[in-house]
């Protein structure tokens, strides 16, 4: 079964919680600028990435996100490790593949190819010029179609624009495609854009789902109604927040704000098709969620 036909289906779908932070839970490095990366430079970090998609998929996910954030080219630049944008993102998703494969199931999963913000998420000052962000955003999607990822999964986007330019290029390949925004505590995308208006751009270039992800989880209700309002009750949504604050330094400090009990206390009136964890979150919290999400 496809991941648009399983969509249509009237039950909802778990996506995974934050890899990144659980990675920098389990002791490895996530500094910037490659945050969650640096655990496919070396094979220590790689098997504890699968181990965390393990436990995600143990815990209940029915999408499991690749560790792709940031094995762009851009992002890869610094170190200097450019020209590896294909392996490292060839060995994330090599690395989902294994992890459902080593855990069986009756039901289907699936892989969810991982692009952001060419630059920061959360500064949409910095977004680059129209046509470096088809240049670039182009090689990151055919790098994850050539991967053999099932589904994209466009997150954390700070401005309607790059999201349109990416949302263009992934309709290119015929794969199903998700968007999901950050937005500020009033609801608006980062950029001061409305979602009404996301939604209004993106909808008919044919996405499968949109929403809304990294923000603190009291704060999603708002614009899911909007996006809700904006799309129609039939049209799929995505919701996942996150839990603790993003660190210059380490990219993301982990706490203890919400247990899974409370998380999934708010995410169970999301008004959403797809629920799952950001930053911060972890297995069991994707535990919890799998028991109250019907």
């Amino acid at each position: 079964m496809t991941f648009s036909t399983t969509l249509s289906q009237p039950h909802k779908l778990i996506l995974d919680g934050a890899t990144g932070t659980e990675l920098n839970r389990r002791g490895v490095d996530t500094g910037l600028p490659l945050w969650s990366a640096n655990a496919l430079m070396n094979d220590r970090d790689a098997r504890i990435l699968q181990q965390i998609h393990e436990d995600y998929l143990r815990a209940g996910a029915d999408i499991i996100t690749t560790n792709t954030f940031r094995t762009h080219r851009r992002a890869l630049a610094p170190r200097p490790n450019a020209d590896r944008a294909l392996e490292l993102t060839r060995r994330a998703v090599d690395i989902v593949r294994a992890a459902i494969a080593k855990i069986p199931s009756d039901k289907e999963r699936f892989v969810a190819g991982s692009i952001s913000t060419l630059e920061d998420c959360y500064r949409p000052d910095l977004v680059p010029p129209d046509d470096e962000l088809r240049a670039e955003h182009s090689e990151r999607i055919h790098h994850l179609l050539e991967c053999g990822v099932d589904l994209i999964l466009i997150e954390t986007i700070n401005t309607i624009r790059e999201a349109v330019i990416m949302e263009e290029l992934a309709t290119i390949t015929s794969m199903p495609v998700v968007v999901s925004f950050v937005c500020d505590r009033e609801g608006k995308i980062l950029s001061g854009e409305t979602l009404t208006d996301a939604a209004s751009q993106l909808l008919p270039l044919g996405i499968c789902a949109i929403g809304v992800n990294c923000g603190p989880t009291p704060n999603l209700a708002k614009p899911l109604a909007e996006l809700q309002a904006a799309c129609g009750k039939d049209f799929p949504l995505i919701a996942y927040g996150n839990i603790g604050y993003a660190d210059e330094k380490v990219g993301w400090v982990n706490t203890d704000l919400e247990n899974p009990k409370a998380y999934c206390e708010l995410a169970s009136y999301w008004p959403a098709k797809i629920v799952g964890g950001c930053c911060g979150t972890t297995p069991e919290h994707i535990a919890q969620l799998k028991l109250v999400i019907k």
